[in-house]
């Protein structure tokens, strides 16, 4: 039995239904019709038992199925090493993300990735909010997931995954943290934590200075790791904008996160360095944006 009879038994046997197994084989029909008559004259046996109105196994056809699948699994999975090889993808890759959300999408294509690639180790990080773009640059990270804008020569911009919508983060007892929505223009009204060790243009893009209307926004505490942002927020210090999804993972009862009417979304994209665009980089990537856009089209409205 070939290896694509192999396949056509098997597809059949999960579906049971000609129509669909023919679809997924992208062939006829009659070609499945055709295998699997093949195949039960060289057994000697009925291998699914049709009628007009469904396709059962026979108790043969489970014997064969049962056999079959795990040594078709190591085929394909030694195919796949074999590819793999042969493309370079081997060794260690190492991811890091920014959020906890951006992290659960690295950790599910992860392990779609070592499935696919089992001779690839993946490590996983937490990109730093300090010199986010060193790991890049010295080859300690080969991709991160973040949020953008990041433009710099060396450094490779990947696909945007997702956007999420903006929040402002304050102190439980503040005016904000009653009302439903705030506005760009209400920052004017609070001091802003920042955040400091990104590039310019990206502070000046997720902290502005100015409100859309040209009033001053004031700064407060600056500090270089998330945790410090919301226990500053949650002391009174000020407030900070961030991701709305943020009340979900980082919940704290000393702050509220207030949803933005009017801000534009946080997207989120892929970087690696301009000298590591390597086989095991886009492959990666490629898996990456294959869960990014399931987890997008199984998510409400979609």
């Amino acid at each position: 039995m070939e290896l694509r009879e192999i396949e056509i038994f098997l597809v059949l046997a999960e579906e049971l239904h000609f129509g669909r197994t023919a679809e997924r084989m992208r062939v006829t029909p009659a070609r499945i019709s055709q295998t699997i008559k093949k195949q039960e004259r060289a057994i000697g046996a009925e291998l699914f038992k049709r009628t007009s109105r469904s396709v059962q196994l026979t108790p043969t056809g489970m014997v064969l199925r049962d056999g079959l699948a795990v040594g078709y699994q190591q085929i394909k999975e030694a195919l796949a090493a074999a590819a793999a090889a042969g493309r370079g993808i081997t060794g260690e890759l190492n991811i890091a993300y920014s959020a906890a959300w951006c992290g659960t999408l690295v950790v599910a294509a992860t392990d779609s990735f070592r499935a696919r690639h089992p001779n690839c180790l993946v490590r996983i990080h937490e990109s730093p909010l300090l010199d986010p773009l060193g790991p890049l640059r010295n080859g300690t990270h080969d991709i991160q997931l973040v949020e953008l804008p990041i433009e710099e020569p060396d450094i490779v911009n990947g696909p945007v995954l997702f956007s999420e919508p903006r929040a402002l983060v304050v102190p439980v007892g503040h005016p904000f943290a009653r009302r439903d929505t705030v506005s760009l223009e209400d920052l004017a009204d609070a001091a802003l934590i920042t955040v400091t060790g990104q590039p310019q243009y990206f502070l000046d893009h997720h902290y502005p200075h100015r409100t859309p209307k040209g009033r001053p926004i004031a700064r407060g505490p600056s500090t270089t790791a998330w945790q410090e942002v919301l226990a500053l927020v949650g002391a009174g210090k000020g407030v900070s904008p961030t991701c709305a999804r943020a009340a979900q993972y980082y919940s704290r009862p000393d702050v509220v996160y207030v949803p933005f009417s009017d801000a534009p979304l946080v997207e989120y994209g892929l970087l690696w360095s301009a000298t590591n665009s390597t086989p095991k980089v886009q492959a990666f990537t490629e898996i990456l944006l294959e869960r990014a856009q399931a987890a997008s089209a199984s998510s409400p409205g979609h």
